[in-house]
């Protein structure tokens, strides 16, 4: 693909996921435009900078460095791509996504979370005889 087809096809990319955000976070989310010159993100929300990709060869490496770079502290880089035919995706660290998680799950500790893989492993008759074992006395 040439540099223009290239660039078309990732203006595309980018105002799709502009798109799906605006239609899934009720808001209208629009793309940074003159960020390929700046060498900033994507599309900025809040906290979360996003890059976006649409290419059949992937570098989530290179992309990641990419938004990183151009991420300040407190700032969540995100990258958000796909292949043609496929999903998107989403990549991000580690780091980040905890704590969405932690918030997704209401705040739930380790030990409530061990305690319940304990018991759902039990309830499906796996684990370790032990684990079982614990698993029946937290049922009770």
């Amino acid at each position: 693909m040439n540099g223009r087809g290239a660039r078309n096809k990732g203006a595309a990319g980018e105002r799709e996921v502009a798109k799906i955000l605006t239609d899934n976070l009720g808001f209208v989310v629009k793309r940074n435009l003159g960020q390929a010159r700046d060498g900033a993100d994507d599309i900025t929300i809040d906290k979360f900078r996003i890059e976006v990709k649409r290419k059949e060869a992937l570098a989530i490496d290179k992309w990641s460095a990419q938004v990183e770079a151009c991420a300040k502290a407190g700032e969540v880089p995100v990258v958000v791509y796909r292949r043609s035919g496929q999903p998107w995706r989403v990549c991000l660290l580690l780091d980040d996504f905890i704590p969405m998680m932690r918030d997704q799950l209401g705040g739930v500790s380790n030990a409530e979370t061990e305690t319940s893989a304990v018991a759902a492993a039990g309830e499906r008759g796996e684990g370790s005889k032990a684990e079982r074992s614990d698993a029946k006395r937290l049922a009770q």
